[in-house]
Formats: structure tokens, sequence, C-alpha cells
């Protein structure tokens, strides 16, 4: 058994939260400001859209185990882009089955899926970069501090105790773990070596599973802290930061809580646009800020760096 923090798993839950039609009282402040850039980019039309419907099934060659602790993006997505072509068909007959039909996308990527998993991969890359890599740091945070919690848990009172505070619908009993909203049962002899248990911000109320042997079973289950994630964190007495940084370098990163493009910056601060990209090429350099681009879009973001400057400094 072991922990790991997989970005697909956030980019699979995340795109479906969004689009499922239910409104979430945790992740309105995320959606609304991430849903207008997806549109203008088309993404709330593209792969995605076809392949990870509103409820049910995803397919499986979208969250490929984990092959460390912490893989990237783009490890995760190598492993997408050379999934074979057996196992992608596979999986989108499960999908038609479930769903009464495949997409024209989706249809494309039956036909010719060494082919068209490079577009998947692109997809979802623009994806990230509009929705999730500007809130990583944040996002990897409490997903971390999760995976500290009940690693702890488990050292201090053993398995048993872990899974029987995962989720109500998790359980260990009798020297077995059992799953109680799980449509189809698990069974050891059919179930690939070990568990992955991979905390998620986005998975929304209950646990998601992916059984796909010779591989790990994986258990995405909703991490401790996710009700804060988006809370605005003020920043209060950034006068002796000012006076390392300078006013206006201050104020911009306090005005990064949320992630925003040159443009906002300038009209929430009253600087020139000029300016304003002049200092976050500066702190950008410095490592205090990360630049996100897809497409016409360039979001800037607090780096974790500069969380906890300005921590100390508050």
């Amino acid at each position: 058994m072991r922990f790991a923090v997989s970005p697909m798993w956030e980019v699979g839950t995340s795109f479906r939260l969004l689009y499922s039609g239910a409104a979430h009282p945790v992740h309105r402040p995320w959606a609304e400001q991430v849903r207008p850039r997806l549109r203008a980019a088309g993404l709330d039309r593209g792969w995605l859209a076809e392949l990870i419907p509103p409820r049910g099934y995803v397919p499986d060659f979208l969250n490929p185990a984990p092959i460390g602790p912490a893989p990237t993006l783009a490890e995760e997505l190598a492993g997408i882009q050379y999934a074979s072509a057996a196992r992608v068909r596979e999986d989108l007959d499960h999908l038609m089955r479930e769903q009464g039909g495949l997409g024209p996308r989706a249809r494309a990527l039956y036909a010719a899926p060494q082919v068209r998993l490079a577009e998947v991969v692109e997809d979802v890359r623009a994806y990230w970069e509009l929705a999730l890599a500007p809130y990583w740091a944040r996002i990897r945070a409490v997903l971390d501090a999760d995976i500290f919690h009940r690693t702890r848990r488990v050292a201090e009172h053993g398995a048993g105790c872990l899974f029987n505070d995962l989720h109500p619908s998790v359980s260990w009993d009798d020297n077995a773990l059992r799953l109680t909203r799980r449509q189809r049962p698990l069974s050891r002899k059919t179930a690939g070596a070990g568990l992955l248990l991979i905390p998620s911000v986005f998975t929304g109320p209950g646990p998601f599973t992916r059984v796909r042997p010779p591989e790990p079973p994986q258990l995405a289950y909703p991490a401790r802290g996710t009700g804060s994630l988006w809370e605005r964190r003020a920043v209060t007495r950034t006068e002796a930061l000012a006076a390392v940084l300078g006013r206006s370098r201050t104020l911009l990163l306090t005005e990064l809580d949320t992630p925003a493009s040159t443009t906002e910056l300038a009209h929430r601060t009253g600087l020139s646009a000029a300016g304003v990209s002049q200092c976050l090429t500066a702190l950008r350099n410095a490592g205090l800020v990360s630049a996100h681009r897809a497409g016409r879009y360039v979001l800037y973001a607090r780096t974790s760096v500069a969380e906890s400057v300005l921590a100390a400094s508050s």
C-alpha cells in the first residue's frame, strides 16, 4: 500500500465537477474564474468533454498508475500518449456501452489511437495550464498535508484506523477492505498487486476507484482540508516586505491570491500594464511568481516560496 499525488486525477475530477451541471459550494470561487477561460479557449467542447462525461465511467487510460509518490504531469501524459491501441479501444468500448454511443472525437480516437492520443494530450496540457497549474501550489499543499496526516495515523494506529477514517463508504473489517458503494466487487484474485491511495481535492463527496490488472487498484478519496482551499488569505503588515521588494512588487504579490493576467492586475492595482509586466518579470526571475500560458492566455500565480515569504512578513 502506498500514497501518491496524481495530476491526472485532479484533471479528470475537476473537469467533471465543472461540467456536471451541479454547483459546488467549496469550489465555486475556482469554477467562476476557470469556466470563462476554458470557454474562450474552446476546451469545453474538446477532447475532455467527450472522454469525461458528467457522470459514470471515465476511460482508464486517462489515469495511468502513478510511477512514484508524486509524478509530474509530463510523466503521466507520456503514459497516456503511449497507451496501447488495444487498451484505448477496450476503454472506449466500455464508455460506449455506458453512454450509449461515442462522440465524433472519441470515434476518431477509436479508429486511430496512436495518432489521436497526441491531440488528447495537448488538450489536457492546455486545460492544466488554464485550470490547475496557477493553483497547483495551493492544491499540492492540501494533498501533501493529507498524506502526512494519514501516514502518521498508520504509523501510530495501523492500517485499519487509516481506512476507517478515510471515508464513510470505506471500511476495514475482518482483514478485508470494503467499499460499500462500488457497483462491482473487487476481489484480491482479480486486482493488481498492492493498493494506491490518491488524495484529491475535486473528487466530490465520495471516492473513485480504478481497477485495471496487473496494475495496482487506485482509490482516489476526498482530501482533508479541501473545505478551506479557496478561502482568501489576508495578508497584513507588508511594510517590511515592501522595504525589500518595493511597494509595487509587494502589492502585486498580495493581489495574486487569485491568479491573474497582466491586464487584470493593472486594472486591480492602478499600475500601468508596462509597470506590471516589468515587476512580474522580476518576481518570476526570483522564483516568487509562476507564469502559465495556454493559447493567448498568460496567467500569473504566487509560488509556494512567495506564500512562505508573505506568511513570514505578516
